[in-house]
């Protein structure tokens, strides 16, 4: 779908089409069940880079243990793909083996 813009130039009125932009693709922000990230952690995570509120963060690390995965947020590629890999860092700094991946919506 076109937009038209008009332009005036030098007393005329000129159409000018546009090609809409299109909105960038989402992506999910998965996190992974493992048998050695404590609950506590995963609730940490949750409320300091998801900016979850804290009975939120639990309810989500439950999910995430139950069924194995949850996603636990919605972002642009690059804003995804960012949050994965700080995440990622701070718990290997923790000493802890959490997975978090992006997939497109």
């Amino acid at each position: 779908m076109s937009k038209r813009t008009k332009i005036e130039e030098d007393g005329e009125t000129l159409a000018v089409e546009r090609d809409k932009s299109k909105k960038p693709k989402r992506y999910f922000v998965l996190m992974h069940n493992d048998d050695y990230t404590t609950q506590e952690f995963v609730v940490h995570v949750l409320m300091h880079f998801f900016h979850k509120a804290e009975p939120e963060a639990y309810r989500m690390m439950l999910m995430v243990h139950v069924q194995g995965k949850a996603k636990v947020g919605v972002y642009t590629k690059d804003v995804a793909e960012s949050k994965v890999a700080i995440v990622m860092d701070h718990a290997r700094q923790n000493g802890m083996p959490l997975l978090l991946t992006a997939e497109p919506e």
